[in-house]
This record gives structure tokens, C-alpha cells and sequence, in this order.
């Protein structure tokens, strides 16, 4: 029988559009292939998460089965795995993200590519760190950046992967208030990225360890240790024009906007939290991000634009 890729099943990935679900659900499972996984994470990185949802169950349907058909399929699988799980972080749906997480871990194990087992333990650290399991989620980063790195020459890729392991566990490592560890882990990861901008990428797709992307993530890490003065200090020297997708730059605003909030920068908090709306307007729906809204209407509903604001995002989850 001849096989069908999801894209052909009935689902527009790019435009988000279903034609003939229930036929597609009653026909034979689809496969699952690069392009489809690709588009999916287009979706994700354009902050398209209504059009993700409405075809991750097509999608998840097919991972199932591209598990069990090669080590390629195994991968691609990890890969819709892991973006359930991030999709589902961005609901707020800890313990989906981690039942998403223990799957995309399966299927990367099944893979045997230290990239993808990398992903995986990332998509892991974030439901294990929200439910009080720090230990778990460093000890499975660091166990992926090791076998990454253990190779006398890595590849691009997995300097790419081995340096997001490293700033996923530095800033896990900062919610769990071990300054240490997170520095060290934070700077691991500047010493990678400033590694890899000396080597041409030529997967190509371009890395996602940067500059900017460690700036970015110090922010984080240095307000979750109290030390907001730097956090605003990696704040001003990031360039959110230059990060690479509008869920990156939404989440530097957002970033950005708890450090100003926690300096006492009411008015500059409600300033990134518009530049949120302008990169990914479903960003400010998300139940973290409404959260930080009502915090500053809370402390000053007089500031001009907030209530209208207030109104268009806080009231409809995405």
C-alpha cells in the first residue's frame, strides 16, 4: 500500500486548514515525514499555536507509528514528541508536556541520535523542574551535552544541541537556586556558541545557539538567582531583531518584562509586553503571560493603552 505523508492525509500544515479529518482518521495511518515534522515547526517558531493544535493530533497519530518503521522514523517521531510537549508547556499543561516528554525520549532512544536524545532531555527538564524534580532534569541534560561532546571532533549539530543542553541546565539549575551550577552551565554553553560561530553551519537549518540566545536565557537565569541588576544589564545588550523567530523574540520581551517588573519598572514591563503582542500575539494569551498582565494592572491600572490592552489579551486563553 502505498503511503501517505500527513501533508497528504488532509492537512494543510501551513495553513492550519483541515479537509476531510474523519476520512482521514479512517484510512490507514499516514507517514510521517521530514516536511511534515519541518512545517509543524515552522508553526511553533511563528507562534501559530491554535493552527499546531488543530493538527498535532494527525500528526502525534502518525509519530506512533513512524516509531516503529527505522531509526529516521524514530526520529522524526521524537521530534513531533517534543513539540507536544513544548506546545503543551505553553498551555500550562505540566503533566501533558511530561507524558509528551517520556514519549519523544522513547522514540529519540529508538533514533540512537544524540541531536534528538538532546532535544528530548530538553523537553523533559521543563514538566520535571515544574514538579520539583531539579536532580532528574540536570542529571538527564548533562547526560545528553557528555555524549554529545564526547566524540574528538563534534559536528556542528551537535554543538548546536550540546550548547542549548548547557543553557536548558543552567537556567534549570537557577529556578533551583544553585548559583554555581548555573553559572557554570550558562558559561559552558557561551563558550560552545562562541565555538560554533567560528565553524560554518551546514546542516541548512541555522543553530539555535547564538549570542543572543545566551543573552537571552542569562536573563532568566540571573532574576531567578536575585540578581536583576544583571539581568537588565543582558537585557540591554540583547537584539531581538536578530533572534531568529517571533516565539524567540516573544520570549525575550517576556523575559525582559519579569526583570523590569521585579525592578520595580512597572511602565517598562507593559512596554515589552506590547513588543510580545507584536511578535506573537498568542503569546500574551498564554496563562503565564496573562499572569504578568494582571500583575501590572494591579500596580498601575493608570498607565495609558493597559485597560484596552488588558481587555483583547487577557480575557481569551489561546
Amino acid at each position: 500500500m502505498k503511503r501517505r505523508s500527513v501533508l497528504t492525509a488532509g492537512v494543510a500544515l501551513g495553513a492550519g486548514v483541515f479537509a476531510g479529518p474523519t476520512a482521514a482518521w479512517a484510512a490507514p495511518a499516514p507517514w510521517l515525514s521530514a516536511g511534515d515534522v519541518a512545517a509543524a515547526r515552522r508553526l511553533f517558531t511563528a507562534g501559530s499555536y491554535t493552527r499546531l493544535d488543530q493538527v498535532l493530533p494527525l500528526l502525534l497519530a502518525a509519530a506512533a507509528h513512524s516509531t516503529e518503521q527505522s531509526p529516521a522514523g524514530a526520529a522524526r517521531a521524537a521530534d513531533v514528541w517534543v513539540l507536544a510537549s513544548q506546545l503543551a508547556v505553553k498551555q500550562d499543561r505540566t503533566e501533558a508536556a511530561g507524558d509528551y516528554a517520556k514519549q519523544a525520549g522513547t522514540a529519540a532512544r529508538r533514533s540512537g541520535d544524540p541531536v534528538v536524545l538532546a532535544a528530548a532531555a530538553r523537553a523533559a527538564a521543563t514538566p520535571l523542574r515544574r514538579t520539583g524534580r531539579t536532580g532528574e532534569a540536570l542529571h538527564l541534560l548533562q547526560e545528553a551535552r557528555t555524549h554529545l561532546t564526547a566524540g574528538p571532533r563534534p559536528t556542528a549539530a551537535e554543538l548546536d544541541a550540546a550548547g542549548m543542553a548547557a543553557l536548558t541546565a543552567a537556567y534549570t539549575a537557577a529556578q533551583a537556586h544553585r548559583p554555581d551550577l548555573a553559572h557554570d552551565f550558562a558559561a559552558q554553553a557561551e563558550q560552545t556558541a562562541a565555538r560554533l560561530a567560528r565553524h560554518p553551519h551546514t546542516t541548512g537549518r541555522p543553530p539555535e545557539l547564538t549570542a543572543d540566545q545566551c543573552a537571552l536565557y542569562r536573563i532568566g537565569i540571573h532574576r531567578h538567582l536575585g540578581d536583576i541588576d544583571t539581568a537588565l544589564a543582558h537585557a540591554r545588550r540583547l537584539r531581538p531583531a536578530q533572534m531568529p523567530t517571533a516565539e524567540r523574540r516573544a520570549r525575550a520581551a517576556t523575559d525582559t518584562a519579569r526583570a523590569l517588573l521585579d525592578a520595580g519598572d512597572t511602565a517598562g514591563a507593559f512596554a515589552q509586553l506590547r513588543l510580545i503582542e507584536l511578535a506573537a500575539p498568542l503569546e500574551v494569551r498564554r496563562p503565564s503571560v496573562r499572569a504578568l498582565t494582571a500583575r501590572v494592572v494591579g500596580l498601575r491600572p493608570d498607565l495609558p493603552g493597559l485597560c484596552d490592552y488588558a481587555h483583547r489579551t487577557v480575557v481569551h486563553p489561546i
